[in-house]
């Protein structure tokens, strides 16, 4: 089995509704299409991203599993109705994590340290994350090599822009230097 370099690209913004899911979904498929191994990671207690795929999130380990349960990430990893895209599904049950994850050691890097065991099997790993800026996209950031931020062409999405920002440079003066802006992608 080919071993690749693998890039871990977060879709991140912390306003709801700019098409975060929808973005991730696209890219990790049009990936796929291109026969690019690809896992699609949803971090989003809305878990639309999984059902957007066609998986009932009732049936299957998630990533709540991974982040609170320290469950192996090969476990929870799923394949979807398209060739080259396995996907670790979310749940409902991840709203409350943030709140389990404040007591917990490196908390901020168990994603991170999940996803070691996965490097090199995809080429790309592609997370869709919540819409905040909590524990759940702080693990994201540290995950990431890259960052790919959704925006709508509207003026209140400026203002919400200078807070990611502000949260991606303390990320990368703290937990992840290595983390870059891809770029920003307008949506809508």
């Amino acid at each position: 089995m080919k071993s690749f370099n693998t890039k871990i690209i977060a879709i991140s913004n912390q306003k709801g509704g700019v098409g975060k899911t929808t973005s991730a979904i696209n890219i990790a498929s049009f990936l796929a299409i291109t026969e690019t191994p690809t896992l699609l990671i949803d971090m989003d207690p809305q878990a639309n991203a999984s059902s957007g795929l066609g998986i009932d999130i009732n049936n299957h380990k998630s990533i709540y599993d991974i982040m609170i349960n320290n469950v192996n990430i090969k476990k929870c990893i799923l394949q979807t109705n398209i060739d080259y895209l396995d996907i670790i599904p979310s749940h409902t049950k991840l709203s409350g994590a943030e709140i389990e994850l404040v007591s917990m050691f490196t908390r901020e890097s168990i994603l991170k340290d999940a996803l070691q065991s996965v490097l090199g099997k995809y080429k790309y790993i592609i997370i869709d994350t919540p819409p905040s800026l909590g524990l759940l996209t702080i693990n994201v950031l540290t995950a990431s090599k890259s960052l790919i931020i959704p925006i709508q062409c509207e003026y209140y999405a400026l203002e919400g822009l200078s807070q990611l920002l502000n949260t991606i440079r303390l990320i990368q003066k703290n937990l992840n230097p290595e983390l870059n802006i891809e770029g920003i992608l307008i949506t809508m």
